[in-house]
């Protein structure tokens, strides 16, 4: 059974102009592309700040062997932190969407950015055309943050792992 050819593919040019023509003037839609690639160069200096923390915490703690489980009390501290800064996220593109009025309401516009910025995206959430990109941006910066928190996190396992057995570090 052949597949009917209904309509043909857009170049990448009548597609970006198509997306350009949805968002318009949306000075705003920049003012948050912005936000966003600051919140992810503040998150990975977060992260890093943590796992240096950690480390130096570790290094440390090897020198004084008789605080037994000290080290992962440590590391899960640094999960708690991490947890803490993608709690602090989510919280501050809620803020920046309710100056925007994106939505009528604060609690609707947390659901919203948690939904998109781990990307679960269960509800259903009506956009302006102007907006309908939003949801792109809180995701990239959700993957991107969880994914540095996850590699700053095994990192530090290793850490830990490498301590308790005597044996080389996992490779990635």
């Amino acid at each position: 059974m052949a597949i009917e050819k209904t309509a043909a593919l857009p170049s990448l040019t009548d597609l970006l102009q198509q997306i350009q023509l949805d968002i318009g003037d949306n000075i705003e839609l920049y003012l948050i592309l912005a936000f966003m690639a600051a919140m992810i160069t503040i998150h990975g200096v977060a992260v890093l700040v943590i796992a240096s923390a950690f480390h130096a915490i570790d290094r440390f703690l090897k020198s004084i062997r008789h605080l037994a489980g000290a080290s992962f009390i440590s590391y899960f501290l640094a999960i708690l932190l991490i947890i803490l800064t993608h709690i602090a996220e989510i919280l501050a593109w809620t803020y920046v969407l309710v100056a925007f009025s994106v939505f009528p309401g604060i609690t609707q516009t947390f659901y919203f950015v948690g939904e998109m910025y781990t990307t679960l995206g269960f509800g259903n959430y009506p956009l302006s055309s102007a907006w309908q990109v939003l949801p792109i941006l809180i995701s990239f910066s959700g993957v991107f943050s969880v994914s540095m928190s996850g590699a700053a996190l095994y990192s530090m396992m290793g850490s830990l792992l490498t301590r308790k057995s005597g044996s080389a570090a996992p490779s990635a």
